[in-house]
């Protein structure tokens, strides 16, 4: 009853982002996003980046996704393919605190980096949270910053984060830096199945019933507010993955963040040729492939490619 009833007041009372930004903090922080990220298990190996587990709901179970690095994302996606329906559920700001809290108690600041808050509101949920423990905790600060991202847009912003506090960036120099760097942080997907889309609201029934039996193929972006948008159709799937690796290509090589993400839904063979067609126009790219994560996978579809990358502007 407690967040239900202050949750609009603290937002209100917080309309900047939960950090103060008087002194540079002296003290360790530990960086933590959701499970929503795409993220190398490898990296996730090291420690150095926690995870707030979200919900996905698939025929009626609730299913608590905890590691990106390591889950049946084949099993998953056989599901759906299976004609399996689900949703996701939001972090709430009782989540949030009881996440959060550990750690403030061991002395150390939190930077959190979300999910878009243009897909969801869990963002706002984090601030509700933080401004709550800041007034129990005032020795201690959160910096809750949306990434304006997801899937693996969100991991590198996240895996970025984590280098900078490695050469030494202060919680609020590294917030800074996010908020000023999350534009460049560019996705482009293609989906397999149209219905998918049409469930979530975002695209028409008439149009995923025509796009079928045309075999058109929606291109997506996440744009600047952090919602996702439909510039460009093309005709067929090996089109849309053309498309999609081209846009990539046409920005070239960040030399300072040459990561290139290849998420997808159980589609590791288009994968690979993505990947092939990728280093052989930019060979100094590092391009990884990974599962897309359940939390924007049950809102796509199997099938789904997205080539994510750090470039100029988004």
């Amino acid at each position: 009853k407690k967040y239900a009833i202050m949750g609009a007041l603290n937002l209100l009372r917080y309309k900047e982002l939960p950090i103060k930004r008087g002194e540079p903090s002296m003290s360790d922080y530990v960086i933590i996003t959701d499970t929503s990220a795409d993220i190398p298990a490898d990296i996730l190996d090291k420690g150095q980046i926690h995870l707030i587990p979200m919900v996905y709901q698939l025929n009626g179970e609730e299913c608590p996704h905890r590691n990106p690095g390591n889950w049946d994302s084949r099993a998953f996606y056989d599901k759906l393919r299976a004609g399996g329906t689900g949703s996701t559920s939001q972090i709430s700001p009782a989540t949030y605190t009881d996440f959060f809290e550990p750690f403030l108690k061991e002395g150390k600041d939190i930077l959190y980096i979300s999910l878009s808050g243009g897909l969801t509101s869990t963002w706002q949920s984090s601030r509700i949270a933080a401004a709550d423990l800041m007034e129990e905790y005032p020795e201690r600060n959160i910096s809750c910053v949306d990434s304006l991202a997801a899937t693996g847009g969100q991991g590198i912003l996240v895996i970025l984060a984590a280098e900078n506090q490695n050469k030494g960036m202060s919680l609020e120099e590294n917030t800074s830096w996010l908020e000023e760097n999350r534009l460049h942080i560019c996705h482009w997907f293609t989906v397999d199945d149209l219905d998918f889309l049409k469930r979530g609201g975002r695209i028409s029934p008439t149009i995923a019933w025509i796009g079928g039996k045309l075999k058109i193929k929606p291109i997506l972006r996440i744009v600047e507010d952090g919602t996702l948008a439909i510039p460009e159709k093309v005709r067929g799937s090996k089109a849309a993955m053309n498309t999609i690796v081209s846009k990539y290509i046409g920005s070239g090589l960040n030399e300072e963040h040459p990561y290139v993400f290849i998420c997808h839904g159980d589609a590791a063979e288009q994968a690979e040729k993505e990947k092939a067609a990728i280093l052989e126009a930019v060979p100094q790219a590092q391009v990884i492939i990974m599962p897309m994560s359940p939390i924007i996978g049950i809102h796509t579809g199997p099938g789904v490619q997205a080539v994510i990358y750090f470039g100029n502007n988004r």
